[in-house]
C-alpha cells in the first residue's frame, strides 16, 4: 500500500492525466478522507450531517476528480465509495 506522503500526492497529480481504471466502480460518499492526502485541503467544508464537501467542486483539480484512479492509488479504502473488481 502506498504511504500518504507529499511524494505520493505528486505522483497522483502527474498520473491524473491518465485514464481511470476500467474496473473502478461506485461513487463518492463525501467522507472527505481523500481531502486529507497528505494534509487537509483548504477547500474542504464539513457539514452538520457528517459529510464533507468541496467548496470549489466545479473547478477541482484532476487528481481530485479522478481519485482513486487505480486500486493501488486508493489510500482511503475503509471509507471510500469506490472499489475495484
Amino acid at each position: 500500500m502506498n504511504k500518504n506522503t507529499w511524494l505520493t500526492k505528486l505522483k497522483r497529480t502527474v498520473t491524473a492525466f491518465w485514464p481511470v481504471a476500467k474496473n473502478r466502480q461506485g461513487e463518492c460518499h463525501n467522507c472527505g478522507k481523500c481531502c486529507y492526502l497528505p494534509t487537509r485541503c483548504p477547500f474542504l467544508q464539513d457539514s452538520a450531517d457528517g459529510k464533507s464537501y468541496c467548496t470549489v467542486y466545479n473547478m477541482r483539480s484532476l487528481n481530485c476528480r479522478k481519485y482513486p484512479r487505480t486500486e493501488k492509488e486508493c489510500l482511503t479504502k475503509a471509507t471510500c465509495g469506490y472499489s475495484f473488481e
